[in-house]
C-alpha cells in the first residue's frame, strides 16, 4: 500500500482518539463556560488523566479488532461491544465509565438475543451520535472499494450503525461519512469531497436517498452556520454538522479539533469525528507531536490500526 495511504489511514483513528482526549475534559459544559481547549488537560466528568479518551475510541477499538480477528460479523461487533461494556476491554482505564443511552439499550437487547439485526433502536427519537463517532475501522479497512465500488463500502457503515443506531438518520449519517472519510484516505482533495456536486455524492444518493436531515448538511449546510446555530450536539444530525463545520475551513489538524471541542457540550464526540475528517486529510505526520506522544495507551492504538489496515 502507498504509504501516504497508510499514513492518512492511521491519521483517522489516531485522530479520532485525539479528537476524543481533547474534548473529554470539557463533555456536557456549554460553550463558552470553560476556559478554552488548547490541549490535553485532566478532569472532566469522567475524572480522567490529561490524554485519556472515552466510549468514542473504546467503541472504535472494539469494532476494529472485530474485523481484524472475524472478518465482518454484527454479531462479534456487537459481541465485542458488550465486553466493553461488561468488563471494562478496550478501555483506557479498565472500566467502562461513560455509555449512551441508545447504546446501553442496544447492548442490553443483544445480551438477551443474540440478534444484531434487532438490537438497535430504529426509532427516529434514537438519533444519537454514537455510530459515527467509532466509525473510523470502516473506511480504513475497506477504503479500496472507493472509487469503484460504493455500494459495498456503504452497506458496510450502515451496518456498522445498525447494532447499535438503527435509525435512519443513522445509517444516513455513516453512508455518508464513511464515503467522505474512504476518498480523504485515497487522497482525494477536500474541497472536491466536501463538494454538493461530488460525483460520488450523486451516486451514495442513487443507491439510497439520504435522510433528507443529513442530506441538507452533505448539500453543505455547516458552510452557512455559525455557532449558535452549530452545535456540539449528541444528535446525529448537528454532531456531523459541527464536525464538518470545524474541518472544512482549517488549515490544520489542530486547528481543525479545537474548534471542534471547544463548541463544547458533547465535545468528546464532536471532536472524536472531526479528527476523523481530520487526520484522514491531513495524515498522522501532520498531527502534532505533542497530540500524539501525550495521548494515553497508544499502543492500543497500533495494535487495532495494524489489524485493519490492508497492506
Amino acid at each position: 500500500m502507498d504509504a501516504s495511504i497508510i499514513d492518512r489511514s492511521r491519521g483517522t483513528l489516531i485522530g479520532l482518539a485525539v479528537g476524543d482526549a481533547l474534548g473529554a475534559a470539557v463533555e456536557f459544559q456549554a460553550p463558552g463556560r470553560f476556559k478554552p481547549v488548547t490541549g490535553y488537560r485532566g478532569g472532566g466528568p469522567h475524572g480522567l488523566a490529561a490524554g485519556e479518551w472515552t466510549d468514542d475510541t473504546s467503541m472504535t477499538l472494539a469494532l476494529a479488532d472485530s474485523i481484524a480477528q472475524v472478518g465482518w460479523d454484527l454479531n462479534d461487533q456487537l459481541t465485542r461491544y458488550v465486553q466493553w461494556f461488561r468488563a471494562g476491554a478496550y478501555s483506557v482505564t479498565g472500566r467502562c465509565f461513560d455509555i449512551g443511552l441508545t447504546t446501553r439499550g442496544a447492548l442490553v437487547h443483544f445480551s438477551q438475543n443474540n440478534n444484531a439485526l434487532t438490537s438497535g433502536d430504529t426509532s427516529e427519537r434514537a438519533s444519537g451520535n454514537g455510530s459515527i463517532m467509532r466509525l473510523a475501522p470502516v473506511p480504513i479497512h475497506f477504503a479500496g472499494l472507493y472509487p469503484h465500488n460504493i455500494a459495498d463500502l456503504v452497506q458496510k457503515a450502515e451496518e456498522s450503525s445498525l447494532t447499535t443506531h438503527a435509525s435512519e438518520q443513522c445509517r444516513s449519517a455513516c453512508r455518508y461519512l464513511a464515503l467522505v472519510l474512504a476518498a480523504l484516505i485515497q487522497g482525494e482533495p477536500r474541497a472536491s469531497v466536501l463538494s454538493p456536486t461530488w460525483a460520488p455524492l450523486r451516486k451514495l444518493r442513487e443507491l439510497k436517498p439520504l435522510h433528507p436531515l443529513i442530506d441538507a448538511v452533505a448539500q453543505g449546510s455547516f458552510r452557512d452556520r455559525q455557532p449558535p446555530e452549530i452545535q456540539g450536539s449528541g444528535w446525529v444530525v448537528k454532531s456531523l454538522e459541527a464536525a464538518l463545520w470545524a474541518f472544512h475551513s482549517a488549515n490544520t489538524f489542530e486547528e481543525a479539533v479545537l474548534k471542534a471541542v471547544n463548541l463544547g457540550d458533547d465535545a468528546d464526540t464532536t471532536g472524536a469525528v472531526c479528527g476523523q475528517l481530520a487526520g484522514a486529510h491531513w495524515g498522522e505526520n501532520e498531527i502534532p507531536r505533542a497530540l500524539r506522544t501525550g495521548l494515553a495507551r497508544m499502543d492500543m492504538l497500533d495494535g487495532a490500526l495494524a489489524g485493519i489496515i490492508r497492506g
